[in-house]
């Protein structure tokens, strides 16, 4: 590189770049260098440990977000003294920071700023840490970190502003032993700390910013001294045991934005006079126990952006001013008690992304939302809307889910939902949606997911449908499982100041977008939440009025995992293109009319497992048991009169099992004694009944004597009944008078 002849250079930043290959071996022989940055690039390989003994003036060193391999002795900068500054961490999981060789090393420097995530670090908090005593910043993320959370650590370093030390495995209590003034963020998230959070925690961190406790095991109350904590922003206590009611000191805290109490087991009301964060921008409280109703206090906070109320025992209606919440991007109220109709105003909510309705008590025709241009999730499932799903119901051509399944809607779908251009799972089941299924749905290139199951849609199943992606998704085709946002402390810190300055802002938390999307696959209704929505594909036409034959272009869909036609009407053979269905793990076929032999090209699907053509009315040889089908039963196969094989009673002669595929004239022969035209055998009969009277009609019109003896046998056949009804009426007379 062309800086190798810069002896003298004091400073070097590269980052941001995309620089790669090894380290220059001439950085060896900058003994000046103050500053090297060179984080965020594309570097690889080992960092060698000689590359840093002539940098005896190095004050700071970032090599973070690269991708370097191998083990790192952190001893190597033992020597440096003036060093105050030191980032590493890998884009990989294949760089590995040893801080404990040799045993009991001390160091020469002071370290303000330590980061280093993400290196494979186990064990305790490294040891040499015991010797700094102005740190500033540490983040230890990312680690195999065990043992308790470090208090001599916030003891050692009163200046100690920024902790982070999430998804390691830590456990025991939380908290200095002291008052500590200066700490400003908290992260301690996805460990094993347990036990109750200390009643004067507001007491004990009061200037506190960002507090970040969850995925741990805490459990209790939330003390109320946490409202002590002045300058509060963001406060995630997510996903621990914590119960009883929300201390309503915390309802008015001044300057939180970001509020987290999901996955607890909160109780309440919520939504009091009490509550008046004016600052709030997201508030999570899903998965609780919280009741009550949708106060208009929640008004009181007009730069919400985000409020999700799952999977609690909310009740009452929807509000209509909440169409009023113009900043709100995020409004999920799923699985509550919620009644009524859903308010029109929701439709003002123009920067509404994801609309979660689903599993209450919502009633009562639809309203369009056409207005709603950002919309990327609607889930309206699980209640009792009902009428036409309107023509103009939506417009947004950045939807990705829309989820209306089990309502009472009818009618059928309109030419609308077909402009949805991006949309990538589409729910309409159990409705009673009729119809056939419109060729306009082929124009959703992108789905993934589509489930009309359980509706009564009549006709055959359009050709196009093979056209459709299902699942072939490009690699960084990542739509779900999103980061909702990601905030960062309102305080930076000026890591290094020379002719060039190095400022240290820190995340602080981030959410991912988190919707359940429910699918009907391998015998079973399963739940897909988040990222995985990526990678899961599917079509359900199961429980329908489905006829004609499957179409062959069905075997396109070679990135299909799951494939239901069941319970229909569908006749004809199974295409022998269900072979190139490469990449299928569910295919039911059972309760139909086909016939015709089970293709034997279908033992070539190797992710197959669970398949099913049980009750319809295939014949031949079932297919050798061999790969995934040596793991079917008979159940797979039940109710198919003419089918044979190993696994079922009916044995297949030698001719079949001696082949894959019998001869034609045997498949002809077999074919007699069970293949039956209905409508061929109803005219032959008619032809012959007809046949039959116009020669018995022809012989009497010939032959006068026959006519004669007929003419005679009738009127002999009127008497005998006449005479056998008048002889049956008296004796049935003088039977009751006697």
């Amino acid at each position: 590189m062309c800086f190798c002849q810069l002896n003298k250079l004091q400073e070097l930043d590269l980052s941001s770049n995309l620089f790669q290959g090894i380290l220059p071996p001439c950085l060896n022989n900058f003994s000046s260098l103050r500053l090297l940055e060179l984080s965020d690039n594309l570097f690889s390989g080992n960092i060698p440990s000689p590359l840093l003994h002539n940098l005896t003036s190095l004050e700071c060193i970032d090599l973070s977000y690269n991708h370097f391999e191998g083990s790192f002795p952190f001893s190597s900068f033992a020597n440096i003294s003036k060093l105050q500054v030191v980032s590493l961490g890998s884009e990989t999981n294949k760089f590995e920071v040893e801080t404990e060789h040799p045993v009991g090393w001390v160091p020469l420097f002071q370290l303000k700023v330590l980061k280093l995530f993400n290196c494979k670090l186990a064990g305790d908090v490294p040891g040499f840490l015991q010797y700094q005593f102005k740190l500033m910043v540490v983040e230890l993320s990312h680690n195999k970190l065990t043992g308790s959370f470090p208090n001599w650590l916030l003891e050692n370093n009163p200046g100690l502003e920024f902790l982070l030390l999430k998804n390691n495995s830590l456990m025991g209590q939380l908290l200095p032993l002291r008052i500590h003034t200066h700490i400003v963020l908290l992260d301690v998230s996805y460990n094993q700390l347990n036990g109750q959070l200390q009643g004067n925690v507001g007491h004990m961190i009061p200037n506190i910013v960002s507090l970040i406790l969850a995925n741990n095991n805490f459990e209790g109350i939330l003390p109320s001294s946490i409202a002590e904590m002045s300058f509060l922003q963001v406060l995630d206590l997510s996903a621990n045991n914590l119960s009883g009611e929300i201390p309503k000191q915390l309802l008015a805290a001044k300057y939180l934005e970001i509020l987290r109490l999901s996955d607890n087991k909160f109780h309440g009301e919520i939504f009091t006079r009490d509550f008046n964060l004016n600052w709030l921008t997201y508030l999570y409280l899903d998965n609780n126990q919280f009741t009550g109703t949708l106060s208009k206090v929640i008004s009181r906070s007009p730069w919400l952006q985000a409020l999700d109320v799952r999977n609690n025992y909310m009740s009452g209606e929807i509000p209509s001013w909440i169409g009023n919440m113009t900043d709100l991007g995020i409004l999920m109220m799923g699985n509550n008690n919620f009644k009524g109709k859903l308010p029109p105003e929701i439709s003002q909510l123009s920067r509404l992304k994801i609309l979660d309705v689903s599993q209450n008590h919502l009633s009562g025709y639809l309203s369009s939302l056409k207005d709603i241009q950002y919309l990327k999730h609607l889930q309206l499932e699980g209640n009792m809307f009902t009428g036409l799903i309107p023509r103009d119901f939506l417009n947004s051509s950045k939807i990705l889910t829309l989820d209306m399944r089990d309502n009472r809607l009818f009618g059928s779908i309109p030419n609308s939902i077909s402009g949805l251009s991006e949309l990538r799972i589409l729910s309409l089941r159990g409705n009673l949606l009729s119809g056939l299924i419109p060729n306009h749905l082929c124009n959703l290139t992108q789905i993934s997911l589509m489930d009309l199951s359980s509706n009564s849609f009549s006709g055959s199943i359009p050709r196009c449908f093979g056209h459709i992606r299902f699942g072939d998704l490009k690699k960084d085709d990542n739509v779900f499982g999103q980061v909702i946002y990601s905030d960062n402390t309102r305080k930076y810190l000026t890591a290094y100041a020379g002719y060039l300055v190095k400022y240290l802002w820190l995340e602080i938390t981030e959410n991912e977008e988190k919707y359940e999307v429910v699918f009907g696959t391998k015998n079973g209704r399963y739940s897909y939440v988040g990222g995985i929505l990526n990678v899961m594909s599917g079509l359900d036409l199961s429980c329908n009025n489905l006829i004609g034959e499957i179409p062959h272009e069905l075997g396109m869909l070679s990135s299909i995992h799951a494939l239901n036609l069941s319970r229909n009407q569908l006749k004809g053979p199974i295409p022998k293109s269900f072979s190139n269905l490469s990449q299928i793990e569910s295919l039911d076929l059972s309760y139909n009319e086909l016939s015709g032999e089970i293709p034997p090209e279908l033992v070539e699907l190797n992710f197959l497992e669970v398949f099913s053509v049980a009750h319809n009315n295939l014949s031949g040889r079932v297919p050798d048991m061999k790969a995934q089908f040596g793991t079917f039963g008979e159940s797979s196969y039940q109710d198919n009169s003419f089918l044979c094989g190993p696994l079922l009673k009916r044995k297949c002669n030698t001719s079949i099992e001696s082949s894959y595929s019998p001869p034609e004239s045997s498949r002809e022969s077999e074919a007699k004694w069970y293949d039956i035209d209905y409508d061929v055998f109803f005219a032959s009969f008619a032809a012959s009944y007809i046949m039959i009277l116009l020669g018995f009609a022809t012989i009497l019109y010939i032959n006068p004597y026959w006519r004669r003896r007929w003419f005679y046998l009738i009127e002999e056949g009127i008497y005998s009944c006449y005479y056998f009804a008048v002889d049956t009426h008296s004796k049935l007379l003088a039977y009751l008078y006697n």
